[in-house]
C-alpha cells in the first residue's frame, strides 16, 4: 500500500487543491499566450477576458451540477447550496466553455478556432488539478488489494475516514493518479493532432470525446452517488457528450494533414 500523509492544507486555510486549481488556470492562459507568440490569430486582451469569463461561469456550473448530484442533502440544507467546497470537473469544463462561447458572440473571435487552440492545454491543466485532488484526498476510488492502493493518514484529508474503514491490507484505488496518466496521454494525442482536422472545433470535440469515454469507464472504480440507472452523474454527462460529439465528428470532421513548408531550390 502507498501511504499519503501530506496535509491537504498548505498554509493558514489554503488547501493544496486550491493552489493546484489556480496553477491549472495559469497553465491554460500561458498556453494560449504561447500560441499567440507562434502566430495564432488572437489577442492577449481576448485571452485574459476569456479567462475572466471562464472562471465564474465554470465555478457556477460546476457548483450547480454538484448540488444537483447531491440534492437529497442540499434540499435539507439549503443554506449550504452557495459555496465552493463541492465542485465537479465536468461542470467546470462545460461551464467555462459555455461562458467563452457566449463571450465570443459579443466579441470578434471565432469560438471554434479558440476551442482548438486551447484543446491541448485543457487536459494538461486538468492533470495539474488532479495533483491537488491526490493531496486533498478527494475523488478516490473503491477499496483494492493491489499494491499501489493508497491510504490517507492525515485527519484533515477527505480520504481519511474512508482509509480508516478499510480492512487490513487494503487501500483505495488511486483514481486521481490513473486520471493524471490518462490526461497526459490525451495531451500528447491532441498536441500531435493540432492542425490536422477541419473544420475548426474538431480538435476540441476529440478532446471531449476522449475525456468523456474515460469518465464513463473510470467512475465504475470510484465512490459516488447513483444518479440515473445506477450510474454516476459524470457517467451520464459523459454518455450525453459522446452521443453528441461522435456523430458531429463523423459527419463533419475531415483529415487535412499538416502542410509542410516548401523547400527552396538551390
Amino acid at each position: 500500500m502507498i501511504t499519503i500523509g501530506i496535509s491537504p492544507i498548505a498554509f493558514w486555510n489554503v488547501r493544496w487543491y486550491g493552489i493546484m486549481v489556480a496553477l491549472a488556470v495559469v497553465v491554460v492562459v500561458l498556453w494560449l499566450m504561447w500560441e499567440v507568440r507562434r502566430g495564432a490569430k488572437l489577442s492577449y486582451d481576448t485571452i485574459l477576458t476569456a479567462a475572466l469569463v471562464a472562471l465564474p461561469s465554470g465555478v457556477i456550473i460546476s457548483r450547480l451540477l454538484h448540488v444537483v448530484d447531491r440534492w437529497g442533502y442540499y434540499s435539507q440544507n439549503p443554506g449550504q447550496i452557495i459555496g465552493a467546497s463541492g465542485l465537479t470537473i465536468y461542470g467546470a469544463i462545460l461551464g467555462a466553455t459555455l461562458g467563452i462561447w457566449i463571450y465570443s458572440k459579443f466579441s470578434n473571435f471565432r469560438f471554434a478556432y479558440f476551442a482548438d487552440l486551447v484543446a491541448p492545454a485543457v487536459p494538461l491543466a486538468q492533470a495539474v488539478g488532479r495533483i491537488g485532488c491526490t493531496i486533498n484526498g478527494c475523488c478516490y476510488g473503491l477499496p483494492t488489494s493491489l499494491p499501489w492502493g493508497i491510504v490517507y493518514t492525515d485527519p484533515q484529508s477527505y480520504g481519511y475516514s474512508a482509509s480508516l474503514a478499510l480492512p487490513p491490507g487494503m487501500g483505495l484505488h488511486p483514481t486521481q493518479i490513473y486520471e493524471i496518466v490518462y490526461l497526459l496521454i490525451i495531451f500528447g494525442v491532441i498536441f500531435k493532432l493540432r492542425g490536422r482536422f477541419k473544420p475548426d472545433g474538431s480538435l476540441f470535440l476529440i478532446y471531449l470525446s476522449l475525456y468523456s469515454l474515460w469518465r464513463v469507464g473510470i467512475d465504475f472504480l470510484r465512490e459516488g452517488m447513483p444518479f440515473i440507472l445506477g450510474l454516476h452523474q459524470a457517467q451520464i454527462i459523459g454518455i450525453i457528450v459522446l452521443a453528441i460529439a461522435i456523430p458531429v465528428l463523423a459527419l463533419r470532421t475531415r483529415w487535412v494533414g499538416r502542410k509542410l513548408p516548401r523547400r527552396r531550390k538551390v
